[in-house]
């Protein structure tokens, strides 16, 4: 292995939306972040005050299925992106995340909502997440712990969210 790959890449801030809406959402969600935390190609995992929404499914809000709890995480880290989303599928499996309904009711949901300004449309990977700036769940928490943020493509977190009316 080179040297290069044993100590991963320049070092970059990433931007990882955390949502659960089963079990214990706020002990899962912690958990989640420790595991990230843990991996010795992350540098440090800063995560906002969890907020509760509204299960949002294919046809829009559901009121009637179990609430969310969310948060955001600037995760700096010196994993490449393709390499943080297979981590943060790994982290999913291992607290329960089943994929049977597509925005099915779920232990843990973990997206990788942006990396530095990599901008990136995949098969496997889209980079800015590309309904981000529709989410008031994520950008109020990821305005909260990072004002001047800036979701690549899209503009200041504060504008997108002033535009969907949410608060800050």
């Amino acid at each position: 292995m080179s040297r290069r790959l044993a100590e991963g890449f320049r070092p970059q801030t990433a931007v990882v939306a955390f949502g659960a809406n089963l079990g214990d959402r706020a002990a899962t969600i912690a958990q989640a972040a420790d595991d990230l935390r843990a991996h010795p190609l992350v540098d440090s995992v800063l995560v906002a005050e969890p907020i509760d929404s509204v299960a949002v499914k294919p046809d829009g809000p559901d009121a009637d299925a179990p609430a969310y709890l969310n948060t955001v995480a600037l995760v700096r880290t010196r994993l490449a992106p393709s390499l943080l989303l297979r981590l943060l599928h790994e982290i999913e499996h291992a607290h329960g995340r089943v994929r049977e309904e597509r925005w099915g009711d779920r232990t843990l949901d973990l997206d990788l909502i942006a990396y530095g300004d990599v901008t990136a449309d995949l098969p496997t990977m889209q980079v800015p997440h590309p309904r981000a700036a529709e989410r008031d769940f994520v950008l109020r928490p990821w305005h909260s712990i990072d004002p001047a943020a800036v979701l690549p493509g899209a503009g200041r977190v504060a504008d997108l969210l002033d535009a969907l009316g949410g608060e800050r």
